[in-house]
């Protein structure tokens, strides 16, 4: 395993950002469908969270983990008010309600969303040495609805077919660097990555409760919480399978 690998994983992590643009106009319509998908994305997202990046022997490090995973948390909340007050709440929103909102700002809040998921993809191959399906999974799938979300905003901001694209893009490009990057400086971070890890744990966890799961349960009604669960349950198999 190499940073080129890392590269082309950060890559494919990210593309599915374009089937969530694919499908942005086929469910316009269909909320609700949105809604299960996104919580179904959440499910993984959280049982990546809980198997890969704070597993519990890190636990072992004591203060110093819970630190790093309150500074991940407070470090994405601060940027997610930033990105909200300069026209980018409106991001992960499935129905309408996007007239208005800046893309740049919501540019930049998807890179908020998915950079701390690249950075950690890359550390973690770095150091297991092979790529962990689980949260390959749960990155790829929870991406699908944040691009439909993201395709549906923008349209509404008033950007173009060919702008989202580009913007994606570019996202994508950015995943792939950072990827590539936690990769190649895994070895020069405390404890082996450990407290990185944490990091991104509590910057995921805070934009899964702020932003993916309550537009779920806004659009899905209960039911999300099955699909949540379901989400869970598969990515917790592919970890023990793997």
């Amino acid at each position: 395993m190499g940073v080129w690998e890392a590269l082309l994983w950060g890559a494919f992590t990210s593309a599915s950002l374009y089937i969530g643009e694919a499908l942005a106009g086929p469910m316009a319509s269909r909320v609700r469908a949105t809604g299960l998908i996104m919580g179904f994305g959440a499910g993984t997202m959280l049982s990546a969270v809980a198997y890969e990046l704070v597993p519990e022997t890190s636990f072992d490090d004591g203060w110093g983990i819970a630190l790093a995973f309150l500074i991940g948390t407070v470090t994405y909340f601060a940027g997610d008010w930033l990105v909200d007050r300069s026209g980018g709440e409106a991001r992960q929103d499935i129905g309408e309600g996007g007239e208005g909102g800046s893309g740049a700002a919501m540019f930049l809040g998807a890179m908020l969303d998915g950079l701390p998921e690249a950075l950690v993809l890359g550390i973690t191959l770095a150091l297991g040495g092979s790529v962990s399906l689980a949260f390959v999974a749960a990155v790829f799938i929870s991406n699908i609805p944040q691009g439909i979300a993201g395709t549906t905003s923008l349209k509404q901001a008033g950007y173009t077919d060919r702008h989202v694209f580009w913007m994606w893009t570019a996202l994508t490009v950015a995943c792939a660097i950072t990827a590539a990057l936690g990769f190649a400086f895994a070895d020069a971070l405390p404890d082996q990555g450990l407290y990185a890890e944490a990091f991104a744990a509590g910057a995921v966890l805070t934009m899964l409760a702020n932003s993916m799961m309550p537009e779920a349960f806004q659009h899905g009604g209960k039911t999300v919480g099955l699909l949540t669960v379901l989400g869970y349950l598969v990515a917790a198999a592919l970890t023990v399978l793997q």
